[in-house]
């Protein structure tokens, strides 16, 4: 059993064959998906896959950094009513994006530190999207004090620094498509690290590992990065999507 820690499986890109793609991962092992929120225009197909595959699909709420702009506080209280009125596994994807534009810098650090709170206050991991911006986004982490903060940088890329740093602050690290490239540089190191803080995930449809580099990625391309994985830490596939699964189970409170 194979777990896909980060999959957008509602968005535009599988309109056309959702279901197949759902299918195809289930024939190749990966019997969970565990979708991250975006914004309030996701929210509704998020909940109509979760109908449909009720026993493989989970979904996590939040609001990602990339969405955050002037209207922050109506998406925010959007996320606020979700958590409400349903019940999610995490509060995901936050977190920063500093990559292309750093116009609602403050914005993003105020949305991921509110959302941190709720996360708390629910007692739900947090799932986190880091791009350009390890530093803020440890100087907010390292501002909490309580112990039950945890969860994941998804699709981790950066140091092993960052990597330590992450770790010591009780999180796991996603692991996806990058860990097959070339110059993904994550391969180095990630086996120095314990393979009970390690989780997998596609990112779909971004991110998709070699040798499907530049098309859509999926959810049923997830043995891929399993078994780069088995290679880095010399052990098989098997044992590899077994712990990980586990990993997944713990942080996610999988039923």
């Amino acid at each position: 059993m194979l777990i896909d820690t980060h999959t957008h499986i509602y968005a535009d890109a599988f309109d056309e064959d959702r279901d197949e793609a759902i299918g195809r991962a289930l024939a190749a092992g990966v019997s969970h998906l565990i979708l991250p929120a975006i914004d309030s225009k996701t929210t509704a197909i998020m909940h109509e896959v979760k109908r449909n595959y009720p026993d493989h699909i989970h979904l996590m709420m939040g609001l990602h950094p990339t969405h955050v702009g002037l209207n922050v506080e109506e998406e925010l209280a959007h996320v606020r009513e979700q958590l409400d009125a349903h019940s999610f596994v995490a509060v995901g994807e936050i977190g920063m994006d500093l990559y292309w534009d750093k116009t609602y810098q403050s914005q993003q650090q105020y949305a991921f530190a509110r959302q941190i709170d709720w996360a708390l206050a629910a007692d739900l991991p947090i799932v986190i999207h880091c791009r350009d911006a390890f530093a803020p986004i440890f100087e907010v982490l390292e501002g909490v004090r309580d112990n039950r903060l945890r969860g994941v940088f998804h699709c981790f890329t950066g140091t092993i620094e960052d990597a330590r740093r992450a770790l010591d602050l009780n999180f796991y690290l996603g692991i996806g498509g990058v860990v097959t490239f070339k110059n993904g540089k994550i391969d180095r190191f990630l086996a120095d690290f314990p393979i009970e803080k390690m989780l997998l995930e596609t990112d779909s449809p971004y991110l998709a590992p070699t040798p499907h580099r530049g098309k859509r990625n999926e959810s049923a391309y997830l043995p891929i990065v399993a078994n780069k994985m088995a290679e880095l830490f010399e052990i098989t596939p098997v044992e590899m999507a077994k712990i990980t699964s586990k990993n997944a189970q713990q942080l996610f409170d999988l039923s």
